[in-house]
């Protein structure tokens, strides 16, 4: 007895500490990865680049780097699906620019711009009709304000205070005779509303047995506070505002949710917000009056009137009754299409004729007519005029897209089939239509006789070779204008001249750097070089980049893209320690599933979450390992997602053991949000890997029961499905070390930084290997310097311990 009590304490302290061991928290500053990865990471970056409507001049738009950590940390509201910064009344983690200069496209002369504000913070960036000013706006601590460059001049101004409302985008519109529309902040909106110290009573909600099956959203609404916070901040005054900064408010105050200005000027498209609000869904389905006003701001129409969207039909392929997608014909002056679904939203119900485009002229007095009718979703529209135009549609559940070609002269003629294929075919995807602008500033299609100018990726089982083609729809054939060559991949980016003979191109290859590029095939002189962007990422040029291909066991052709260090030779350094990175993706078809993806010229880019950057350190990287999961005819893909995840897998590293570079023993595998799904997942049910990384991922699918990613199905229909794909449910079998990483405010639907929690929690209690980092004010993607440098760390810690120094 008297032993056994002196045990007792020894026991319990034994226990206490191997609690402490297993539960307690790092209290960890930020920390910098090897200097090779900091110095790739902190190379500054390339401007953006946006071409005038008539590609005359190009504005060069230069960013500044990574917010620092405490530009995140700044106060922000999440309510109804926004992410609002309560002092500037405007998006809360928005990008923007630091300067802009305007690069003359055929000259190639740069210009600068005067008179811009100190510490810019630009964005909003839209060119009026003529082309001669640029509307843009400025962010500071305490609000937006809008300022206009004067392009005759080169110099900047400041036309308001900061009274821009930016709360739900797009706040800036041009009128043809230079005047700047502009959603501002209603200036009588009062003071902000006081959180009450106690609730009034309980927050409630009910059904009455109609179902509403809803995809799993963040930043809801959740109680009347919320509400008025909301209300408050979407408060908005339309405002004319002239190049004097003279301003003058048009129409009533109210919670505008967006804007559209007629292609003549004269009338406004208006979506005004109004309650009830929800907490199930975000602000984007909230119900909404849309309204016709004259340019002075008088109401013409109430023209639908949108209830709240909370029951919804299931599937991918279900949408909203009533009408939607509301828009002016880019060819009229002032004539609206809007499209409505004929089976109730629901894709179970089978019909002909699924949805109706209507159309509606001003004054708008009159029944809608209808223009056209389609057997699946609408897609939209490109036109061209009265007589042609190019129809869109497509269905989810069978990936089918289909273009017909219109003539709206007719209304309800039956259009002309020109494409059919499946969406994920993209070796015969003739592309996207060429634009130009018209009379009213708008873009309508480019075309010539039958033939409607397309650019295409140019998919082959050689990788993408993109191309700038004519396609005749009557012959439904391609006629190639121009089509990239290696060792370059190169795109064409703004074509000039009506017969596309003269465009601008984006040309790169591995190690050159992107630049644009004037290219005319008609006078054939040699292509003129336009920018002149230095390579970022000059400490990676020597590394080799492949686009490899290989199989899997049931034959279906797979590929990825391969790096290794610079003057790697596998047959005299050995073989090397691995990072395979990858995003599984659903198909109806094993061909297209089999179908290789990107291009083994593209430059190498670096972005915060890329693997690329152990290469510098002795690591061969697989980079877009191709994980698919095929489904063809009655059979989902998810149904076998497990088997078919692991076999991709299996191949992928049968493959680089197999070509001497790979060492089977130190391969890691990882990736981001799904990528971090198929992470778990593989080291539940295989034991392939000695480490894995996964970010922001979602494991367990009970947590998302109405659907995830491509599977339509709920967890009530598919129940083992849900079950088995869920790593939570398969925590027991992970023997695998595998670091979780996840962003503390995630808002992608699905990925609540809960899932990481609970699978640590998970993993911990079954004796796994693992370790789970939460980043402070991080989203879905890092954002801030010190979160990328230190998630980098943490990745290169677990890699250079599991993997390349493995036990």
């Amino acid at each position: 007895m008297n032993r056994i009590l002196r045990c007792v304490p020894f026991f319990l302290l034994s226990l206490g500490l191997m609690s402490a061991q297993v539960s307690a928290q790092e209290a960890l500053k930020y920390q910098t990865p090897p200097k090779e990865i900091a110095d790739l990471v902190n190379a500054p970056l390339i401007p953006l680049v946006n071409f005038s409507r008539s590609g005359d001049f190009m504005m060069l738009l230069e960013r500044p780097g990574n917010p620092s950590i405490e530009d995140l940390a700044q106060p922000e509201l999440r309510i109804a699906g926004l992410r609002i910064n309560p002092a500037t009344s405007g998006p809360s983690r928005s990008g923007s620019f630091e300067n802009v200069v305007i690069k003359i496209t055929r000259g190639g002369q740069e210009k600068k711009i005067s008179g811009l504000p100190a510490n810019p913070r630009l964005g909003g960036f839209t060119l009026s009709k003529d082309e001669k000013y640029v509307a843009l706006t400025n962010t500071t601590p305490t609000g937006i304000s809008l300022w206009v460059v004067d392009l005759s001049t080169l110099e900047a101004k400041k036309l308001t205070g900061e009274i821009v409302n930016g709360v739900y985008g797009g706040a800036i519109s041009w009128t043809p005779d230079n005047k700047i529309l502009l959603k501002a902040v209603n200036p009588n909106r009062g003071s902000l509303p006081k959180a009450p110290t106690a609730p009034s009573g309980p927050t409630v909600q009910e059904t009455s047995g109609n179902a509403a099956p809803s995809r799993t959203y963040q930043d809801l609404l959740t109680n009347p506070y919320d509400e008025a916070l909301f209300a408050y901040f979407m408060d908005s005054q339309l405002m004319l505002v002239d190049l004097q900064g003279n301003k003058q408010p048009i129409g009533p105050a109210g919670m505008i949710k967006s804007m559209d200005l007629s292609p003549d000027g004269k009338f406004l498209l208006m979506e005004i917000l109004k309650r009830p609000f929800s907490y199930l869904v975000p602000a984007s389905r909230f119900p909404y009056d849309v309204e016709i006003w004259d340019i002075q701001g008088n109401k013409v129409k109430t023209l639908a009137q949108i209830p709240l969207d909370e029951v919804r039909p299931t599937g991918f392929d279900a949408t909203v009754k009533g009408p939607r997608s509301i828009s002016w014909r880019a060819d009229k002056p002032a004539t609206l299409y809007w499209v409505e679904a004929q089976d109730g939203g629901d894709p179970k119900v089978k019909m002909e004729e699924r949805e109706i485009i209507y159309t509606l002229d001003a004054p708008f007095a009159v029944q809608p007519t209808k223009l056209a009718s389609i057997g699946y979703r609408f897609g939209g529209i490109n036109w061209s005029d009265d007589n042609f135009a190019l129809l869109n549609e497509r269905w989810f559940a069978s990936r089918q897209e289909r273009v017909s070609v219109i003539n709206p002269s007719k209304p309800g003629e039956k259009g002309s089939v020109i494409i059919e294929r499946s969406s994920d075919d993209i070796y015969n995807d003739p592309g996207n239509p060429v634009f130009i602008t018209n009379g009213y500033g708008r873009q309508v299609l480019m075309r010539k006789g039958d033939e409607v100018f397309m650019t295409s990726e140019g998919g082959s089982p050689e990788g993408s070779m993109p191309y700038l083609s004519g396609f005749n729809i009557k012959t439904k054939a391609e006629r190639i204008i121009w089509r990239s060559k290696a060792p370059y991949n190169e795109r064409v980016s703004k074509v000039l001249s009506p017969d596309a003979t003269e465009f601008v191109t984006i040309k790169e290859s591995t190690d050159i750097q992107p630049n644009y590029w004037l290219v005319n095939t008609k006078k054939r002189i040699a292509p003129i070089q336009l920018t002149q962007f230095e390579h970022p990422y000059a400490s990676i040029k020597g590394i080799k980049k492949e686009l490899v291909k290989y199989k899997r066991k049931d034959g279906l052709d797979l590929s990825a893209i391969l790096y290794t260090p610079e003057g790697y030779d596998p047959t005299k350094d050995g073989r090397l320690p691995v990072v395979m990175w990858a995003y599984p993706r659903e198909y109806k078809s094993a061909a297209t599933a089999a179908q290789v993806r990107g291009s083994k010229y593209t430059f190498t880019r670096l972005n915060w979450g890329s693997p690329i950057y152990w290469v510098t350190q002795g690591y061969a990287i697989m980079d877009q390992t191709e994980m698919p999961i095929v489904g063809e005819g009655e059979k989902e893909p998810n149904d076998t997602f497990v088997e078919q995840l692991v076999a991709n897998a299996e191949a992928a590293i049968d493959y680089i053991v197999g070509t001497g570079i790979g060492d089977r023993n130190r391969i890691a595998v990882g990736g981001h949000s799904y990528g971090a799904f198929m992470t778990a997942n593989l080291l539940s049910h295989s034991n392939l890997f000695a480490a894995g990384i996964a970010r922001s991922g979602a494991y367990n699918r009970t947590l998302t029961p109405f659907g995830f990613q491509a599977e339509e199905r709920t967890y009530w229909e598919a129940p083992d499905v849900y079950n088995i794909m869920s790593p939570f449910m398969n925590a027991n079998k992970v023997k695998t070390p595998i670091l979780l990483i996840h962003g503390e405010a995630d808002n992608n639907s699905g990925t609540f930084p809960i899932q990481s929690e609970r699978y640590y929690n998970a993993l911990k209690g079954h004796g796994a290997t693992t370790r789970l980092v939460f980043l402070p004010h991080e989203s879905h993607g890092y954002a801030a310097k010190e979160s990328i440098l230190h998630t980098l760390w943490e990745q290169h810690q677990w890699l250079e311990k599991w993997v390349k120094n493995r036990p």
